[in-house]
């Protein structure tokens, strides 16, 4: 069984979605999981709705209108019948949404976050599989909160394994074609959870590791895995293969064409990972492997922005030591601030940090108490992989730069947006 996944510009409108049956045409469909993100920008539009909702905003409804046009111009696209069924399927489950944020008694944006972005897969699964059947592709689509079961830490969850596992057993045929959601699951109580933004790539890794897949394939908007973001950086070059350790370094640093935790459990079985263009699926792509070279071998740039600078010190000038250390990454975990970088000397200590959730002024309340603090925000960590005297010289013209360091194979540097 191979996992397909196909991330929100893949699925954006009426045209992409016909290119899905292209694709599957090209590179054949038996017995495979395709994994649906949201249409387009969908999740950002729902975030919207979510904004609206919790401030009682007069745009509130105005927002839910905007979701459901965008989808109702999709479907007057793709089905030439205007009483299909599939028109009244999707404002059902718009209706759905309305109904939960209306009885919700919850204000905890993050409870609120995921009960209401969810909706973004489940709209496009129901529209990509009924489109699918309509063309003669049949399939099966699946809930993905009935098999992906995590913890209830809402828009970052974990995933139980033990249960997911058992769930994908029972429910999953490895036979015909299975269309679900990704980004989201569910928890012990059958609420919905997500596993962090960009998460429909973790979701295909989780179901190929839980079905022993053969391989697993993102399908992009770009050829496949580049050494830079070409909405960055130009003149960018195809890296045809990379191994699982190099691909996991990239996706540390933040490159954004696979998913952090993707990675892991396909490493953990050995199971290929490709990267490849749904405009020209006959194209190789970018294969990723176990013990594979870069090749081609090159610098790998990589941006970060919105980050923030925190540098510490001691209030009384001693050494920042390991019980300062301890309390200070407590304190990162507690307020779900991710560490990008690290540097530190005898009394200070900095790290560039991604503060995802908005938690970062409440964070600095605690770190005030016992450090001496300096910050700096809308800051941007450029990483180099495999970089050369030529690269940093590149990288550095004309920035300004707040702090930088090396090692053996990698150059990072923060500097003002």
């Amino acid at each position: 069984m191979r996992v397909f996944k196909f991330g929100g510009a893949s699925v954006k409108d009426a045209k992409a979605v016909k290119n899905v049956v292209h694709v599957l045409q090209t590179v054949g469909y038996s017995d495979i999981v395709i994994i649906v993100s949201a249409m387009g920008k969908t999740t950002n539009a729902l975030e919207k709705v979510v904004d609206y909702y919790l401030k009682k905003s007069s745009k509130f409804k105005d927002s839910i209108d905007f979701v459901r046009k965008f989808h109702y111009d999709i479907l007057i696209d793709l089905f030439e019948n205007r009483k299909h069924p599939i028109f009244s399927r999707i404002n059902s489950l718009i209706l759905d949404m309305e109904t939960m944020l209306k009885r919700n008694k919850s204000d905890q944006y993050d409870y609120v976050y995921d009960q209401t972005v969810c909706y973004g897969e489940l709209i496009s699964t129901a529209i990509v599989s009924e489109y699918l059947s309509e063309n003669g592709y049949e399939n099966k689509l699946l809930d993905a909160r009935d098999v992906i079961k995590t913890n209830d830490v809402y828009r970052d969850a974990i995933v139980n394994w033990e249960v997911t596992q058992k769930s994908i057993d029972r429910i999953i045929s490895k036979k015909g074609l299975t269309i679900t959601q990704g980004f989201i699951a569910s928890d012990s109580n059958n609420f919905t959870t997500t596993l962090g933004r960009e998460g429909s790539d973790y979701t295909a890794g989780i179901f190929a590791y839980c079905t022993n897949a053969i391989s697993v394939t993102i399908w992009k908007d770009v050829p496949g895995v580049l050494n830079g973001d070409p909405r960055v950086f130009e003149n960018t070059k195809l890296l045809s293969q990379i191994s699982y350790e190099e691909a996991i370094e990239l996706a540390f640093y933040g490159a954004s064409v696979i998913h952090p935790k993707t990675l892991q459990p396909l490493q953990r079985k050995e199971i290929p990972l490709y990267v490849k263009s749904f405009l020209y699926p006959e194209n190789d792509g970018t294969s990723v492997k176990k013990g594979q070279r870069l090749i081609p071998h090159l610098p790998c740039y990589i941006v970060k922005k919105d980050q923030i600078l925190l540098s510490l010190s001691s209030l009384d000038f001693s050494f920042i030591v390991e019980d300062n250390v301890s309390e200070i990454f407590r304190l990162f975990h507690k307020f779900q601030l991710k560490v990008d970088l690290i540097q530190n000397s005898a009394i200070s200590f900095s790290v560039c940090l991604d503060d995802k959730f908005d938690n970062f002024d409440e964070l600095l309340i605690h770190l005030k108490a016992k450090f001496s603090v300096i910050y700096e925000k809308n800051v941007s960590l450029f990483t180099i992989r495999h970089f050369n005297k030529e690269a940093v010289l590149f990288l550095e013209e004309n920035k300004d730069i707040l702090l930088k360091q090396s090692t053996k194979e990698t150059y990072q540097m923060v500097a003002k947006q």
